[in-house]
């Protein structure tokens, strides 16, 4: 079975860069701005279509495509190149690809928590044999965690990201008791042994409440979940900046599909597994949003950043930026990425091999 979930991890793969890139397609034509070639996939050719003035491409392999429109990477003479349209359409068909994946990452978490019955909200329902901060002064049963270190607890998930984000011997809790919202300052919640099952265990101590699923519940639960990717991946680039994560913790598309095909292997049975994999293909559809709309030359949002950066210099100096300079920068950033991105290719195959 494991190869199967290879397969189906790179057709969903596939999939995410082919709704990006839809995106980018539907709103340039919304906008009337020719796209000239609408391709899943990189590389070499492998069947073409001519549909009106766009041809619809499949190229061999699967770890990109893209939206070429014309006039997109420099000046064109047509009336309806992507360089002649408002800035306003510009920034909608920029930012498109970024929202549809996001749309697609959200539309799955729904779908896969439409039967969820119960789950556990970061209400506390006790806590473990030995925990020694319970108390008026600590924390009590019925107690909700809203926040640790001023971040907000969405789901309960978040009570442990948090914590170990913190990386110290000490916590903010915010929580409300009877209706009263209150700061524990400094509170020494670590990970300690405790018994579970007759095993020790590292744990937080936590027990939390079970709640029963209404369908506001589910709704509200799926739009936490996919707003929880999102902060995900900003606290990932905290942790790179403070070395809590380092270069090896880093993963492309290799490392991606291997993931989920672990993740499928490891799952009790055939259904367990899909579900896992599509979990964890919402994860990574929002992962592309989120990255896809970073400052970064060559991605959608280092365009964003020179158009409004434009649209100032023309608000301001009467004056746009060289195309030429903006161009350059797209080019050195995409050589940059493609650079780091073989690195990170070469590290997750050095991995599974070793």
């Amino acid at each position: 079975m494991y190869f199967v979930y290879i397969i189906i991890c790179i057709v969903l793969f596939g999939l995410l860069i082919a709704v990006h890139e839809f995106g980018h397609f539907i709103v340039a034509k919304a906008c009337n701005v020719k796209v000239n070639e609408f391709s899943i996939g990189m590389g070499p050719l492998i069947w073409h279509r001519q549909k009106g003035e766009t041809q619809y491409s499949l190229r061999l392999f699967p770890v990109g495509g893209f939206c070429a429109m014309e006039g997109e990477d420099g000046d064109s003479d047509d009336d309806r190149a992507f360089s002649k349209a408002a800035a306003w359409k510009r920034f909608l068909i920029l930012i498109a690809g970024a929202a549809f994946n996001f749309l697609t990452g959200l539309l799955i978490i729904l779908c896969l928590y439409a039967s969820t019955q119960a789950y556990t909200i970061p209400v506390l329902s006790g806590f473990m044999d030995g925990f020694p901060l319970e108390g008026e002064e600590y924390l009590m049963a019925g107690d909700e965690i809203i926040a640790i270190n001023g971040r907000r607890v969405l789901l309960s998930g978040d009570i442990t990201t948090l914590l170990t984000l913190a990386n110290s011997d000490t916590a903010d809790l915010t929580i409300r008791r009877n209706g009263e919202t209150r700061i524990l300052k400094d509170l020494p919640l670590t990970l300690r042994d405790y018994e579970e099952n007759g095993q020790t265990v590292r744990r937080y101590g936590l027990l939390l409440t079970m709640k029963e699923a209404t369908a506001g519940d589910r709704l509200r639960l799926g739009f936490y979940t996919a707003v929880d990717f999102v902060r995900q991946v900003f606290w990932s680039f905290e942790m790179l900046l403070n070395g809590s994560a380092g270069f090896n913790d880093l993963s492309g598309p290799v490392g991606i599909v291997q993931t989920m095909s672990q993740v499928g292997e490891a799952s009790p049975n055939i259904l367990a597994a899909l579900e896992n994999i599509f979990y964890f293909t919402a994860f990574i559809a929002v992962n592309l949003s989120v990255m896809n709309l970073l400052p970064i030359p060559a991605l959608d949002g280092g365009r964003v950043f020179f158009l409004l950066l434009n649209s100032l210099a023309l608000a301001v100096f009467r004056r746009q930026i060289p195309e030429r300079f903006e161009g350059a920068v797209h080019f050195v950033g995409l050589v940059l990425l493609l650079i780091l991105m073989g690195a990170v290719a070469v590290n997750d195959v050095y991995k599974i091999v070793t």
